[in-house]
């Protein structure tokens, strides 16, 4: 009898001996599950500067565009005061150098550009132009990049087949994207003009994106430039240039933006 009793004492002892065991693995988990939580709560937040207006925000309330923060969708869409644009991809160029003291921009100059030429259905494509203008262009890849091999070219903009939108030069200096060029008169356009690069061609449409994404970034400067007027590479170096070229649509591009006709000097024919 001693013995049975002995025995049940015995098992009783181990079942509480368990039993504490795993309460006390469990107070240990809730343990550590509260002091994370505390922990999580005491962490400062971080605060970053919106690249616009300068204002102070929380990094989780603010809209990143690559290592940039903005505190609003109003000012990611629009120019800072360093003339940069909030939503394009950066990629600055060498290729730049400063206007004329006191010399706004007034004149929008369109272009387009392929690399290598009529080559712009390729995926590398874009970054080839990229590259192009940042001096970095590997001429082994492509014959034609022999022949453009210590060329110093940019622009402003690029607007991709996708309507991806690149900046390589701040608004408030001169890209190098006109050359010997005259405006109603007005010789050595890069001193007051900017330079939007279309990616494409002379034989090939536009794509309906890019349309819509030179009326938006044409509104954009707009707001900044509210003087500028618009015209082709060809309007600006006759018998020079041909682009932006036939395949360009000076009515389309007019109906997008709802620019009056008087901001279009050269007329709406497609040239």
């Amino acid at each position: 009898m001693i013995k049975w009793l002995l025995l049940f004492a015995g098992a009783g002892v181990l079942y509480l001996w368990i039993k504490g065991k795993k309460q006390t693995k469990l107070n240990a988990k809730e343990d550590a599950k509260a002091h994370a939580e505390r922990s999580k709560v005491s962490e400062p937040e971080v605060i970053v500067q919106c690249r616009q207006c300068s204002v102070h925000l929380p990094k989780s309330e603010a809209i990143k565009q690559e290592e940039r923060f903005y505190c609003s969708k109003e000012h990611l869409d629009s120019l800072d005061a360093q003339g940069w644009l909030g939503s394009a991809a950066w990629r600055t160029s060498p290729n730049q150098d400063f206007r004329p003291e006191g010399v706004v921009p007034d004149l929008v100059v369109i272009h387009h550009i392929s690399l290598p030429p009529g080559s712009f259905a390729d995926r590398n494509s874009t970054q080839f132009i990229v590259d192009f203008f940042q001096n970095n262009l590997d001429s082994s890849l492509h014959p034609y990049f022999e022949e453009i091999t210590g060329q110093k070219v940019s622009s402003h903009f690029l607007i991709s087949r996708s309507g991806e939108v690149f900046q390589f030069v701040s608004t408030n200096n001169k890209a190098w994207h006109a050359g010997v060029s005259s405006f109603l008169g007005r010789e050595k356009c890069n001193d007051f003009s900017i330079g939007i690069e279309l990616e494409g061609d002379s034989g090939h449409p536009f794509e309906d994106i890019q349309y819509s994404t030179l009326a938006k970034l044409s509104s954009q400067l707009g707001a900044i430039y509210p003087n500028l007027q618009f015209a082709g590479h060809s309007d600006i170096a006759p018998g020079r240039k041909t682009d932006p070229g036939i395949q360009f649509s000076w009515q389309k591009f007019q109906a997008n933006t709802n620019l009056p006709v008087k901001k279009l000097p050269f007329g709406l024919d497609p040239r």
